[in-house]
């Protein structure tokens, strides 16, 4: 039988410690968690593998979904330096694990998923979680509902960010994401102030697409 524990371990102190990652909440909420629940039953040997590993496909309805890298999620996740009583908007919650992470570190938060198939299982992955509501719909659009926020998370590449999601942050709030059009990209945080914003760049970051963010090209000018 496949020891999950064991690799569980080895990819914290081989993928995620190794890369700078000095919050020892990042660490032992993956250390506690079992990877293997979140990603499809034929894969779980992959779990803990640092790649993406694919929850879906076009085949099986919509654009292809990753559950993105260990050590690319957890980078992520401390750029975002979040409070344990911020407010945060997870955005391609997928099946719930970087929800699940993000679950240890702040006050509440809402996992935003599109794909019915995966809000699905990640309102039962996540049931344990008194901090944590999944919500169904655009991911393009955010949820307004329970904004503002103080920290957006997208899971994913994105071509750009829509100021619709912008638009959802408290003042002095952040927003982190991989920004690109490319395979390689690079983690940027966003944040707002007095009603403008500013953006960091963090780490180059290869992981897989978040659909509906492509940049729009620009309008020819005659």
């Amino acid at each position: 039988m496949f020891d999950f524990e064991t690799a569980r371990l080895n990819m914290v102190e081989s993928q995620v410690r190794p890369n700078g990652i000095t919050d020892s909440r990042i660490i032992d909420a993956m250390l506690s968690l079992p990877r293997e629940a979140y990603v499809p039953a034929e894969k779980r040997v992959l779990a803990y593998m640092d790649e993406d590993i694919t929850l879906t496909t076009p085949a099986s309805g919509g654009p292809e979904r990753v559950l993105i890298e260990p050590m690319a999620l957890a980078r992520l996740v401390q750029l975002a330096a979040i409070g344990a009583s911020d407010s945060v908007l997870h955005i391609g919650a997928g099946t719930g694990y970087g929800t699940a992470v993000l679950a240890h570190l702040g006050g509440r938060i809402v996992a935003l998923e599109e794909n019915a198939e995966l809000a699905a299982a990640a309102r039962d992955n996540l049931a344990p979680f008194v901090n944590v509501s999944v919500v169904t719909g655009s991911m393009a659009l955010g949820h307004r509902a329970d904004a503002p926020y103080d920290v957006i998370l997208l899971e994913g590449r994105v071509g750009e960010v829509p100021e619709a999601i912008l638009s959802q942050l408290k003042d002095g709030g952040r927003l982190v994401t991989v920004l690109g059009n490319g395979v390689v990209a690079r983690a940027v945080i966003i944040s707002k102030r007095n009603h403008g914003y500013s953006e960091r760049r963090g780490f180059d970051a290869t992981v897989g697409e978040l659909p509906g963010f492509s940049a729009r090209k620009p309008e020819f000018v005659f």
